[in-house]
């Protein structure tokens, strides 16, 4: 059966329906009642009755009562008790986001505050390899992808997924070759996968994780350096915690790409990139920061504080984990944890300057992120420069979570703003010629 991405299917229980529990009713007594009770009860019922004659002047005798002689009074209904978390754990949720670095997948159970993954999968699988070169998805990068997804496809059938949603970002955006690779997903494992704008890319990522932005913040800055580009949302905080995207931006820049353009394609375990190389990665990214900037005037806003950062990326997971020194990462200790700016430049500086042997041999990075972890380290830093916000926090989170939580509705959506003249002013002009793409 094919599995529709956006598909669902609702659980035979509806939200609101009654749940049979103490509600049922009870067999009725046949016991006789204490006849001093009742005649203290009548007594009572008799005094109440001349009070009320004597206030309106009518004789309570005269009111004859709608119940007929030795007629039971109906039982009030009581409150139905709705188990929501029962409700929810009927739905079986999947998401997948495909990128141009790594293909990834959750699965998830509602429960009554959020969600509970039962099975997840990540592999790295580079899709967009080359693709800075010939803007077509290569042979090998497109088998490799699909070796990924068909273990995706058989976890969401063993799981019996009931709603899906599968996406895929920058490098199927500008592949000309993209239909023809959907296609083959489709016929080789099943899956729909849907190419998503960067727009979109950008609400889903603040919709996963937007919970960690703490309270007390009037705004957030959100970055996601991906492999193909890297997404900067700017977010206004609302009464009770709503989120409104004041502005965002593309960037046409990700770990992938980026590494393709200033590093050679094949390097030894000896290979230091040149400090002068370095400098360019991040002159190229600084120069796109600089017009949202000036859209936005963020750093005014930074000066007067209560503004957070947060990333959400590969990149800074990677640099958190080194500078809590995990033996291993480890996503509880990383996810949320926050980091002062002045330490993780000064970490990016020392990843950028080892050499390629010494990355892969750290336990955080190894080989499969030991080439692209430079350009990452590049990318913040253009950004950790351009905006002073004292720290960071770290969120190992986004659009598979935004993704989730769209489809479970357990958060309302970031409301984007309509100044679509703003908009087009920070957006990055580079190719984009998918039928998904924002115009």
């Amino acid at each position: 059966m094919p599995l529709d991405s956006g598909q669902c299917s609702p659980p035979n229980v509806q939200l609101g329906e009654n749940i049979a529990s103490d509600n049922t009713e009870k067999p009725k007594s046949t016991e006789k009642p204490n006849s001093t009770e009742k005649t203290n009860g009548t007594g009572k019922k008799q005094q109440r009755a001349r009070r009320r004659t004597r206030r309106s002047g009518v004789d309570s005798s005269s009111l004859k009562s709608s119940r007929q002689p030795g007629e039971e009074s109906s039982p009030k209904p009581s409150r139905p008790i709705q188990r929501y978390d029962t409700i929810f754990d009927r739905g079986v949720y999947s998401a997948i986001d495909l990128g141009t670095n790594n293909c990834r997948l959750l699965i998830a159970r509602p429960t009554r505050h959020g969600f509970r993954i039962v099975d997840a999968f990540s592999r790295v699988v580079r899709l967009g390899e080359g693709l800075s070169h010939t803007n077509m998805l290569s042979e090998a990068a497109m088998s490799r992808t699909i070796e990924a997804l068909k273990v995706c496809a058989e976890k969401i059938n063993r799981r019996n997924v009931t709603c899906m949603r599968h996406v895929a970002t920058e490098a199927c955006r500008v592949a000309d070759n993209c239909d023809e690779f959907i296609l083959r997903v489709k016929e080789e494992t099943g899956l729909n996968i849907d190419v998503i704008s960067a727009r979109e890319e950008a609400r889903l990522a603040v919709m996963g994780c937007q919970s960690l932005i703490a309270p007390g913040n009037h705004n957030a800055l959100v970055f996601d350096i991906g492999g193909g580009s890297t997404e900067l949302i700017w977010v206004k905080m609302h009464p009770g915690r709503a989120t409104e995207i004041a502005g965002w931006m593309s960037i046409p820049w990700g770990v992938v790409n980026l590494s393709e353009k200033f590093t050679p394609s094949n390097i030894d375990s000896d290979y230091i990139l040149p400090t002068e190389k370095y400098r360019e990665m991040v002159g190229a990214v600084k120069g796109h920061l600089t017009a949202f900037e000036q859209a936005h005037k963020i750093s005014t806003t930074v000066n007067r504080r209560k503004t957070q950062l947060l990333g959400t990326s590969g990149t800074v997971t990677t640099l958190a984990s080194l500078h809590m020194k995990l033996p291993r990462y480890n996503r509880d200790k990383v996810d949320g944890a926050w980091m002062k700016s002045s330490d993780i430049a000064a970490l990016s500086h020392s990843v950028a300057g080892m050499s390629y042997g010494e990355r892969a041999a750290l336990a955080s990075i190894g080989q499969e992120r030991a080439d692209l972890v430079v350009a990452g380290c590049a990318i913040l830093e253009a950004i950790l420069g351009m905006w002073r916000v004292p720290s960071l926090r770290v969120a190992d989170r986004g659009i598979r979570e935004g993704i989730l939580r769209g489809m479970m509705q357990i958060e309302t959506m970031p409301v984007q703003n309509s100044d679509k003249k703003k908009q087009r002013n920070v957006y990055a002009p580079h190719k984009q010629n998918h039928k998904g793409t924002p115009k």
